[in-house]
C-alpha cells in the first residue's frame, strides 16, 4: 500500500476526502506498526504497515487510498520491564487513543493481557490478540446541522435531568420499539415533549464514551450499565446506535443533539478523564498501558511497577504529562465543536486537580480550561471528591465552576428525617450554600443541588429502606455506600399500610418542594419525578436491566407525583425570586423590618438565636419578591411574588401564625405537602395554620382590592 509521510498533528484518524492521516503519540516506544483490519471478524490484521516517520514524539503516516469505516489498531514495540513501569508488549494490537469510533468491542480472552494469566504482572505474555482486541474505525465527520445553535440557558434557570441513554427509554411505550434505548429513542418527539412537560432545560447524561464491560461482570452475565470505565475518550457508545440507523453512532448522537437543542434542551455529558478502564497493573492491555504506560498513567514514585489511585478504580490518568492534558482537551474540545454538547459532569473531578498528591484547585487543568476560549464558555460541573487523601473537595473549586453539593444532599435528608440540630445548616442549604461558594467570588447557582443522584437510592427507595439491599450485584452486599440518611417511614420495603404509604408519599413531596424552592440549580435523577424503584440498590452500576430501566406504566399514584413534580418544577421556573443570581444580603426596607430573606419561628416572629439553637424542626422563610436586587438583561429591575414557605420535620402537627404582610395583601396557598388536593387558598395575616407533622406549606402574597375581601382562616382559627 503507498503512504506518504503525514503530518503529525491532528492526533488520531483524520479523513481528509483523498485519504486517511494516522498520528499517534508515544514517547518510549522503539517502533509503532499500523495493523489496517479488513472485517471485524478477522482474526489477524490484513495489513501491517510500519510508521517510519517521528516529529516530537508523534508517530505518523498518510494513506491516500483509505476510505471512512476502514479498520485500524496499533502493535508498538519497546521494553518490557515493569519494574520501570515500561509494559510494551507488541503481540497486542491496542486501540488508537483518539479513536472516534470503535469498529468493534473488546472480546475477553486471557490474550488481551500483557501478562500470563493465572501468574504475576512480571510475566511476559506472547500470544497474539488481534482477535479479541478493540478496534477503531476512521469515520466521516460530515453532518448537516442547519441552523442548530447551543440553547445557552443560563445557570440561574437551569433545571437538570439526570438520566441513562438507554434505561430512560428501553421500556417506553410511546417511543418506536427500534429507537428505544438508543440515542434516537432519547430525542424522539414523545421524549421531548416529556421533559419539556417537566420543565427539563438540561439533559445530563451518565457516561456515553465507549466503555468496557470488566471480565468479572461479563462472566456473572452482568455488565457495566453506568459506563464509568472509559475505553475511549473521543467515540460514542455504539450499543446506543439504532439498528435502523446505517449512518453510525457518531452521525446519531449528532442527531440527537440537534434535536434537543431544536427543543431548547441542553446536553451535558458525564465524563470521566480520571481513570480508564485498563485498572491495576492486573488489567488488560487494550490501549494506554501498551502504547506509553509511563507517560500516560500516574505511576508509584517508590515502585513504578504500581499504579498510584485515587479513585477506587485502579489507576489515575497522569495530569502532569502534557500529552495526556492535552488528549483531555481535545477530547473535551471535540464533543464542543464537533458533536455540539453544552458542557461537562467531570467524575471524581478532585482526582483531575492532583499534580502530587494534594488537591490543587489551581492545578495545571484547571488553567487550561480557564483560558480555552471554547471550554471556559459551556458548563463546567465537577463532583468535588475522590477517594484519595484530602479528596472531599465541596466548595473549593474555583471560579466558572459548578459542584454537585453533596453538603445540600446530606443536609436535606438529615432534616426531613427528623434529626435534630439541622435546621441552621438547612437554612444555609436552601440560601445556595453561601458559606461554601460566596467567599470565593462565586455564585448561589455554583451549587447544583440534588436530593438523588444516579449514585445511591432512587427517591422512592430513600423514604422505603433504612438499608442498601445489593444483593443482585453478586458482591454479598458489600459493595454500595453504608451512609444513606434514608428512614423508611416505620416499614423496610414496600407495605400495605395506608399511613406508611401516605407518609412516603408527603416526603417525597417534600425533598421535590425542597429542591424546587432552594437557591442554586436543582438536579433531579430520571425517574424519582414518578417514583422509579430499585428495590434497595443504591449502585446498580452492572444492572442492564428493569431494575435499572424506566417502567413507564404508571399507576394512578405514580401519575399523580409525577403531576406535583410538573408543579414544582413549572413554579420554579414562573418565579424570579427563585431564580437569584447574587446571594441574600438581608437588605431591609427601610422603616420596616421586611429583608430579601427573613425566617420565622412556629409564633410567626423572626428568629432569634435561641429559636435556632436544640433540635427546632419547623420553621418558616419568606423571599420578598421586592427585594431582589437584580436586573434584566434590558436593565430593568426584577421584581416577582414574595413566597412564604412553612416546613416541618417535626412529628407533630404544629400551629404556625403566619406573618405580618403588606397592606391589602394576603397569603395564597399554593400547595401543602400534606394535601396534595388542597386547593390554592387566601388566608390572613396572623392567622394560625396547623402545619401538619412532616410537610411544607408554600403560599405567595396576593393583593386583595375587593371591598369585601374574601379570606380563608385555617380551620377558624386566629391570633387572638
Amino acid at each position: 500500500m503507498k503512504t506518504k509521510p503525514g503530518r503529525p498533528y491532528p492526533l488520531g484518524a483524520t479523513w481528509e476526502g483523498a485519504g486517511v492521516n494516522f498520528a499517534i503519540f508515544s514517547e518510549h516506544a522503539e517502533k509503532i506498526e499500523l495493523c489496517l483490519f479488513s472485517s471485524p471478524k478477522d482474526r489477524v490484521e490484513a495489513e501491517r504497515i510500519p510508521l517510519t516517520e517521528r516529529t516530537d514524539q508523534v508517530w505518523h503516516c498518510y494513506l491516500p487510498s483509505l476510505l471512512p469505516g476502514q479498520l485500524y489498531g496499533y502493535r508498538v514495540h519497546g521494553p518490557f520491564d515493569p519494574a520501570k513501569g515500561h509494559r510494551f508488549n507488541a503481540n497486542k494490537v491496542v486501540l488508537d487513543p483518539y479513536a472516534k469510533l470503535i469498529g468493534r468491542d473488546v472480546r475477553w480472552d486471557d490474550s488481551v493481557f500483557g501478562y500470563k494469566i493465572g501468574q504475576d504482572d512480571l510475566t511476559f505474555d506472547d500470544r497474539d490478540n488481534a482477535a479479541f482486541a478493540p478496534l477503531a474505525s476512521v469515520v466521516d465527520t460530515a453532518f448537516t446541522w442547519g441552523d442548530d445553535r447551543h440553547p445557552r440557558t443560563p445557570w440561574h434557570k437551569t433545571i437538570i435531568y439526570e438520566t441513562h441513554v438507554k434505561g430512560l427509554t428501553k421500556l417506553n411505550p410511546d417511543v418506536p420499539e427500534p429507537l428505544r434505548g438508543t440515542y434516537a429513542g432519547l430525542s424522539s418527539d414523545p421524549v421531548i415533549k416529556y421533559l419539556k412537560e417537566l420543565n427539563v432545560t438540561a439533559v445530563e447524561l451518565l457516561p456515553i464514551h465507549q466503555s468496557l464491560n470488566d471480565r468479572h461482570l461479563v462472566e456473572r452475565k452482568l455488565s457495566n450499565y453506568w459506563g464509568y470505565n472509559t475505553l475511549s475518550f473521543f467515540a460514542p457508545q455504539i450499543k446506543y446506535n439504532s439498528p435502523i440507523n446505517t449512518m453510525g453512532a457518531v452521525y446519531e448522537f449528532k442527531m440527537m443533539v440537534r434535536s434537543l437543542h431544536s427543543a431548547g434542551i441542553e446536553v451535558i455529558l458525564d465524563v470521566v478523564y480520571n481513570h480508564t478502564a485498563e485498572g491495576n497493573q492486573m488489567g488488560p492491555t487494550l490501549s494506554w498501558r501498551g502504547i506509553d504506560n509511563t507517560s500516560y498513567y500516574r505511576l508509584s514514585p517508590e515502585d513504578p511497577r504500581y499504579y498510584m489511585d485515587f479513585t477506587g478504580c485502579g489507576n489515575c490518568l497522569n495530569m502532569r504529562h502534557p500529552k495526556v492534558l492535552q488528549l483531555i482537551m481535545d477530547s473535551l474540545r471535540y464533543w464542543v465543536t464537533e458533536m455540539r454538547v453544552d458542557g461537562f459532569r467531570f467524575d471524581l473531578a478532585s482526582t483531575l486537580a492532583r499534580e502530587l498528591y494534594e488537591v490543587n484547585q489551581l492545578g495545571a487543568f484547571f488553567d487550561i480550561i480557564h483560558q480555552d476560549p471554547i471550554l471556559s464558555q459551556v458548563k463546567l460541573i465537577a463532583e468535588p471528591w475522590d477517594v484519595g487523601p484530602g479528596g472531599y473537595q465541596v466548595g473549593n473549586f474555583p471560579p466558572g465552576w459548578t459542584e454537585w453539593n453533596g453538603k445540600y444532599r446530606d443536609n436535606v435528608r438529615k432534616f426531613w428525617k427528623g434529626d435534630g440540630g439541622m435546621a441552621s445548616e438547612f437554612a444555609t442549604r436552601l440560601c445556595g450554600s453561601s458559606d461554601l461558594y460566596e467567599r470565593s467570588g462565586r455564585r448561589p447557582y455554583a451549587s447544583i443541588n440534588f436530593v438523588t443522584c444516579h449514585d445511591g437510592f432512587t427517591l422512592k427507595d430513600l423514604v422505603c429502606y433504612n438499608q442498601k439491599h445489593n444483593e443482585a450485584n453478586g458482591e454479598g452486599n458489600r459493595d454500595g455506600s453504608d451512609n444513606n440518611d434514608s428512614w423508611n417511614c416505620g416499614v423496610e420495603g414496600p407495605t400495605d399500610k395506608p399511613e406508611v404509604i401516605s407518609l412516603r408519599a408527603r416526603q417525597k413531596r417534600n425533598f421535590t418542594a425542597t429542591l424546587m424552592l432552594s437557591q442554586g440549580v436543582p438536579m433531579l435523577l430520571a425517574g424519582d419525578e414518578f417514583g422509579h424503584t430499585q428495590k434497595g440498590n443504591n449502585n446498580t452500576y452492572c444492572q442492564d436491566n428493569e431494575l435499572s430501566w424506566l417502567n413507564w406504566n404508571l399507576e394512578a399514584d405514580q401519575k399523580r407525583f409525577r403531576d406535583f413534580v410538573r408543579k414544582a418544577t413549572s413554579f420554579r421556573k414562573e418565579h424570579a425570586v427563585l431564580q437569584r443570581r447574587s446571594f441574600f444580603q438581608g437588605r431591609s426596607i427601610r422603616g420596616a423590618g421586611v429583608t430579601d430573606v427573613s425566617w420565622f419561628s412556629p409564633a410567626g416572629k423572626d428568629m432569634t438565636d435561641n429559636d435556632w439553637g436544640g433540635s427546632v424542626r419547623c420553621l418558616g422563610m419568606r423571599l420578598a419578591g421586592d427585594l431582589i436586587g437584580e436586573v434584566d438583561d434590558e436593565g430593568e429591575p426584577i421584581v416577582g411574588d414574595t413566597l412564604l414557605v412553612l416546613m416541618n420535620a417535626d412529628s407533630n402537627t404544629i400551629p404556625f401564625t403566619l406573618p405580618v404582610a403588606n397592606p391589602f395583601h394576603r397569603w395564597e396557598r399554593l400547595f401543602d405537602t400534606a394535601d396534595d388536593d388542597a386547593p390554592p387558598t387566601l388566608f390572613d395575616p396572623s392567622a394560625v395554620y396547623k402545619l401538619r407533622d412532616r410537610s411544607m406549606v408554600l403560599f405567595r402574597t396576593f393583593l386583595d382590592t375587593s371591598e369585601n375581601p374574601t379570606v380563608a382562616i385555617m380551620q377558624g382559627e386566629k391570633k387572638k
